[in-house]
């Protein structure tokens, strides 16, 4: 699955936070955001209430079960900025993919 193709799904599924804005930032691959204020999954960069940082390789890896996140974020292959507690939910969120 691409980056397009997965902001595609989660947009079909409506999988954002209502009311919050999350940033998935891929760095050089870009970004998708999860904007729950304008009910939609885009891939234009801006403000976001938490950014979620972490290699396309290493989301490829946590999608596929071959990365545990909790390991991902103790080795800095995943990192939080902003608010932790809505990092927290996007388990529920991102299980909308169905990987």
């Amino acid at each position: 699955m691409t980056k397009s193709e997965m902001a595609a799904a989660l947009n079909q599924r409506s999988a954002w936070l209502p009311g919050k804005r999350v940033k998935i930032d891929f760095g050089t691959e870009g970004v998708i955001m999860l904007d729950g204020t304008g009910n939609q999954v885009t891939e234009q960069d801006g403000p976001a209430d938490t950014t979620i940082k972490v290699s396309w390789e290493d989301w490829q890896a946590l999608r596929d079960k071959t990365l545990d996140p909790m390991t991902a974020f103790m080795t800095g292959k995943l990192k939080i900025e902003g608010d932790m507690s809505i990092a927290m939910q996007l388990q529920g969120v991102l299980a909308k993919l169905g990987g």
